[in-house]
């Protein structure tokens, strides 16, 4: 059952418990608090250079003379900057900001509207990538620059949306920037304070090379600055939550950088060190531009990417029936569907969900899709259409069990039957259902027995092929990204308590996958052979 009409004030807290035990530590001291509940909704967020002036500490740029000169070997082969992170965040307003463009394309500029209640601060622009091991490197730093404390948010009456009329700090320039995705961080001068600002210089177009989608929409519902969210607001009720939301305002949890650091950041660690052609862009790109996608070898959904407008699904949808590989490479995928409406800011800056009570929404009266559940009437389209699996409940902790280690994304693992990799099953996961409509051959790779509140049930990872060639290719597990990084025994209780050998597994299947991936259609090389009876039996 759905959790949005069983549940009313549950929602909104377990939602919050939920991005504490995904995230961890860090959304925890965000704020976030804990209660209950598993959500089966099964149906039936430097010196020398004035502002906005490029600086490239390691060198000049190289010459790009078109979207597909972009050369990541050479970007990462630049020496990178251990010294990226926030270690000094401060109080809680000490500084923070947004940017009030989600992405900008190589050359083009964007405002940052910043609070600080220091004199004066610096912003320092990080390309996140793969670097050695180093994960960023400074691109750009500005002089110092004038701080003030911008006046208190205020909440809109109607739909609960937390809204900020910040004037511009600075406008930065990207002149020289290199196509990827970067953190700003913002250092407070004359007081303790650091925080990030996310935005992706993104390529102006994916033909030829495997795409990177920072999953904004999702991040931004996560977000409850100013005490307002889409699954709850400062009571911790569900009826209380923001029916839209809007990136103009900060990101309240890892310091300013929404989910990008636990669900994306390693996943394009990995992608880069391999050296592959990349492109970058966003959900909101992917949902505005149609022709996008046109070309692109591959497509990388993230570790949490929930929250889809239909437009953005149609053009992914799309792209997979012209031969362009899918990997969905979290759980909960393609969940939730949103409108993307303007603020006084520019275009798709708010996000619109109001579930539950999408009948109350002055734009679906107005003839726009309901922005309810995918698979929830009206006009019901449940996400295993296209992903092959469908999201089926949370929270879990539970071993990822192998059971298909002949298949040859697990070539290298050294995996046998029956393997299996604690915690590695969680916080949400999916299965394969064909109690919806599931596209077929479909075969399952992993079939791990989960117990989410007394409710017996099993994830999977699968992985399906179309009539174009392409594949599609689902982890089942949200913490499948997260484990990319996992080192150690697990003891320590970081990365979940994930450990080395699931490290290595998912690793290893990544690399795998990203490689044939980038080659083209996968499924002309490497088609689907259908074990769903098999597995399950009937």
């Amino acid at each position: 059952m759905d959790q949005d009409h069983i549940s009313g004030d549950g929602e909104g807290a377990g939602r919050r418990r939920f991005l504490a035990l995904a995230t961890g530590a860090a959304a925890t001291a965000a704020g976030l608090g804990a209660v209950a509940g598993c959500a089966n909704r099964d149906a039936g967020e430097a010196d020398g250079a004035g502002p906005g002036e490029s600086r490239d500490p390691s060198g000049p740029p190289e010459k790009r003379e078109g979207p597909r000169a972009f050369d990541v070997r050479a970007e990462n082969a630049r020496p990178g900057n251990a010294d990226w992170q926030v270690t000094k965040a401060g109080p809680a307003r000490a500084i923070e900001g947004f940017a009030d463009r989600v992405s900008v394309l190589p050359g083009e500029s964007f405002g940052l509207h910043v609070s600080t209640t220091a004199p004066r601060f610096t912003v320092s622009a990080y390309r996140m990538g793969w670097y050695g091991g180093s994960r960023a490197r400074l691109i750009w730093r500005s002089e110092a620059l004038p701080g003030v404390r911008q006046p208190d948010h205020t909440v809109e009456t109607s739909t609960r949306m937390v809204r900020t009329r910040w004037s511009r700090s600075t406008t930065v320039e990207t002149k020289d920037w290199p196509e990827g995705c970067y953190l700003l961080r913002l250092d407070a001068q004359g007081g303790e304070g650091q925080r990030f600002v996310p935005v992706t210089v993104r390529s102006a177009a994916t033909a030829g090379r495997t795409v990177v989608v920072n999953a904004v929409a999702t991040w931004q519902a996560y977000n409850r600055w100013g005490g307002y969210g889409s699954y709850d607001g400062p009571s911790g009720g569900y009826a209380s939550r923001s029916l839209a939301v809007t990136f103009d305002r900060p990101y309240a949890y890892d310091d300013g950088a929404g989910l990008f650091l636990v669900y994306e950041a390693p996943l394009l660690a990995l992608a880069e060190r391999l050296g592959i052609p990349l492109a970058y862009t966003t959900t909101t790109d992917v949902a505005r531009e149609k022709r996008l996608l046109e070309g692109a070898s591959a497509v990388l959904s993230p570790g949490h990417d929930e929250y889809w407008s239909p437009e953005q699904r149609a053009h992914v949808t799309a792209a997979r029936d012209a031969g362009t590989n899918i990997a969905i490479l979290g759980a909960n995928c393609c969940y939730r569907r949103i409108r993307l409406e303007a603020s006084e800011l520019g275009p798709d800056r708010t996000v619109v969900c109001y579930k539950s009570s999408y009948e109350q929404d002055p734009g679906f009266e107005r003839g726009h899709p309901a922005t309810v559940d995918f698979r929830s009437p009206p006009a019901a389209d449940p996400e295993s259409t296209l992903l092959g699996v469908i999201y089926d409940g949370y929270p879990v902790d539970a071993p990822y069990v192998v059971t298909h280690p002949g298949h040859w994304l697990f070539e290298g693992t050294g995996a046998k039957a029956g393997d299996s990799f604690p915690h590695l099953v969680g916080v949400e996961y999916d299965k394969v259902n064909t109690g919806f409509t599931t596209p077929r051959p479909i075969e399952i790779l992993a079939h791990s027995p989960v117990v989410c509140e007394g409710r017996p049930s099993h994830q999977d990872t699968a992985y399906y092929t179309t009539p174009s060639g392409a594949a599609v290719f689902a982890t089942g597990t949200m913490r499948w990204v997260e484990a990319l990084d996992a080192k150690g025994d697990g003891r320590s209780g970081a990365n979940h308590g994930l450990d080395a050998r699931s490290g290595a597994l998912t690793t290893r299947v990544t690399e795998n996958l990203l490689r044939a991936f980038a080659a083209g259609p996968a499924g002309r090389t490497h088609p689907a052979q259908d074990n769903v009876k098999a597995v399950y039996g009937g």
